[in-house]
């Protein structure tokens, strides 16, 4: 079974989206689903699956950080 992961983009070029997870970064492809700097979106084994929305991506960063 895999996760998918909320990450917020950080900037978006022509190919690649540059990502931010944790203060982690990440670069994918192109996505096909229309998004922007500041969005938030999963990702699954390098490729966005699916936007979401800034409330539920927080709620679901704040699950993940506690320990």
């Amino acid at each position: 079974m895999c996760l998918a992961l909320p990450y917020k983009v950080i900037s978006r070029d022509k190919n690649k989206i540059q990502l931010d997870f944790f203060g982690k970064k990440r670069t994918v492809k192109e996505s096909l689903i229309k998004i922007k700097p500041g969005d938030f979106v999963l990702v699954q084994k390098g490729v966005v699956v699916k936007k979401v929305p800034k409330k539920q991506a927080k709620e679901i960063l704040k699950l993940i950080s506690k320990k």
